[in-house]
């Protein structure tokens, strides 16, 4: 009987099998993760591709204008796309980073150690406020990791005419100096968001919803004429070129409402154009103090006409036009004689109204200035304004008292000059100066009111023919004002080098506005107070009182004439 041979199964058949049997096992298992991607746990997988894609994106909010009184706007906010990077992703394709700076104008080298420096951030800004030109040659040449953010940024029309007044914001549009910094809560919006879903390049291909509207700040409507600012800058420069002067500050204020309708400095610059010359920057005619020289001595006065010891009439020597106090000599420009009280200001005496204020009591005369504002700031709420220096009168003895009546040993500002004028021009009231049209402002009294209007009527007499301002007169307008002229004190004492200023008002009759010009250390040889800041004061006066359609005040014919429209 035969045995049965053993079936022998070929290799090749089981290596088969064991194949078939695997890919089996695969399917199978694919098969139960797809039902566990797709059914069991379906709602997770779908929160975690949104994560992935979904993206919650800031909507920027544009800040509000600044506008003038008329409506004109002194600052705008126009919208801007920045260049931002992701690092991570842009690193990937880091042989085309030198289109990317031959584009944006800078070092490849220097772009490609910024980025490389910052690689494990998601988010890195290489151009803000690009130019819609740039932003779109950018994006053109598709770089993975290069994106747009839209922003906004400031613009100001007016350019260096505003810009002491307005200041500027920073590359985040935040104030920095000016009005831009004082009302920066008032201006600044409120940004929004939404809910995107963006491709793997960080576009978005989707807007789901919007989270938060984005809120445009509050528009700012200030006090200022951009007619009367422009005027003023004009004249201002002018002057500064002619006379070769440092710097020179112009402020305008509307008597009735405290309002400030002109406020100008130079040298200027150009706010557009983002820079750190803190030295231009700085608005002077609040921030910057001096000695006033003669533009004090019509408060003298008024403390001498507040006591019982003076009258309008009262009768001082001032021959021979010097006398000694101490080791000092107070001296004039001539010998003026006897004068009146008026006459020391007509004259701009130093002798009378040195006499005048050694009558006077030191307590009294101290409370005069403080009641005007002098050595406070003036409320005005202007970023770094200087309050001035008054010395407490217990520290007064006669040669001080002398100093200060004719406006040495105190300091002040020419706003706060402008103010303390005001109330002389406001029948004894003072309101703070203010750069918001129709804010509620409301007055105090400082002086009686036929104090001031005394003093009205002694400052006319300055800009008479034979005053010291008659460059300060207007044809048609009566004006009143007061000169100064002040050397400047240094440490080794004071130097021949001097501050001119006019400090003024009209129609003097009912003044409407007060003007106080200032011109720092001209080079020329005219330096004084009644030839250099007289003639910008009348000038820039002449043109408010015209843009603003104020009736002349002088009585004659020729007023008549001019009121009622018939030009001779």
């Amino acid at each position: 009987m035969s045995r049965r041979q053993p079936v022998i199964i070929p290799v090749q058949n089981g290596r088969f099998l064991v194949v078939m049997l695997f890919l089996g096992l695969c399917v199978t298992a694919l098969f139960a993760r797809a039902i566990d991607l797709q059914v069991l746990r379906k709602d997770f997988y779908q929160h975690q591709g949104d994560v992935r894609q979904v993206r919650t994106m800031e909507i920027a909010a544009s800040r509000g204008k600044i506008l003038d009184r008329n409506g004109v706007p002194l600052a705008i906010s126009t919208p801007v796309d920045s260049i931002w990077v992701n690092p991570q992703e842009l690193l990937k394709a880091a042989d085309r980073l030198p289109e990317l700076a031959r584009i944006l104008a800078v070092d490849v080298e220097e772009l490609s150690q910024r980025i490389a420096r910052r690689s494990e951030r998601e988010f890195v800004y290489v151009k803000r406020h690009a130019s819609p030109a740039l932003a779109e040659q950018v994006m053109a040449i598709e770089l993975p990791g290069v994106h747009l953010e839209r922003e906004y940024r400031r613009f100001y029309p007016a350019g260096e005419v505003t810009a002491h007044l307005l200041g500027i914001t920073n590359i985040d549009d935040r104030g920095q100096e000016g009005l831009e910094l004082a009302f920066d809560d008032w201006l600044q919006g409120t940004r929004g968001s939404k809910r995107v879903i963006q491709d793997r390049y960080k576009r978005v291909i989707e807007n789901i919803e919007q989270i938060a509207e984005a809120s445009p700040g509050k528009d700012l409507v200030t006090s200022i004429d951009s007619r009367i600012q422009y005027l003023a800058y004009r004249e201002l420069r002018d002057a500064v070129q002619e006379f070769q002067a440092i710097s020179a500050s112009a402020v305008v204020l509307d008597v009735p409402t405290g309002e400030v309708l002109a406020i100008v400095n130079q040298p200027s610059y150009n706010p557009n154009q983002r820079q750190k010359d803190y030295q231009r920057m700085r608005n002077r005619a609040v921030t910057d103090f001096f000695e006033p020289g003669s533009v004090m001595k019509p408060f003298t006065i008024a403390a001498a006409l507040e006591s019982d010891a003076f009258t309008v009439q009262t009768q001082v020597s001032t021959s021979p036009g010097y006398f000694q106090l101490g080791e000092y000599k107070i001296s004039d420009f001539r010998d003026f004689g006897t004068l009146d009280l008026t006459g020391i200001l007509t004259k701009s005496s130093n002798v009378g109204v040195s006499k005048v204020a050694l009558e006077l009591e030191s307590r009294h005369m101290w409370s005069l200035l403080n009641r005007m504002g002098f050595g406070q700031v003036t409320g005005s709420g202007f970023p770094g304004e200087t309050p001035g220096l008054l010395p407490d009168s217990s520290r007064w003895n006669d040669v001080e008292k002398s100093a200060i009546s004719r406006g040495y040993g105190l300091t002040t500002t020419p706003l706060q000059l402008a103010q303390a004028y005001s109330v002389i021009a406001g029948a004894g009231k003072m309101r703070a100066p203010t750069f918001v049209k129709g804010a509620v402002n409301p007055a105090h009294s400082v002086i009686d009111p036929q104090l001031a209007s005394q003093l009205q009527w002694m400052l006319q007499q300055v800009t008479a023919a034979d005053g010291t301002g008659h460059r300060a007169a207007i044809k048609y307008y009566r004006v009143a004002g007061k000169t100064g002229t002040s050397r400047k004190a240094t440490d080794g004492g004071y130097e021949s080098r001097y501050m001119a200023t006019f400090a003024g008002m009209a129609p003097s009759d009912m003044p409407r506005l007060v003007i106080v010009v200032s011109i720092n250390d001209p080079a020329s040889d005219v330096y004084y107070g009644g030839q250099l800041a007289a003639p910008v004061f009348s000038r820039i006066m002449a043109g408010t009182l015209r843009l603003l359609d104020i009736p002349p005040d002088d009585l004659g014919m020729d007023a008549r004439t001019v009121a009622s429209g018939q030009m001779p």
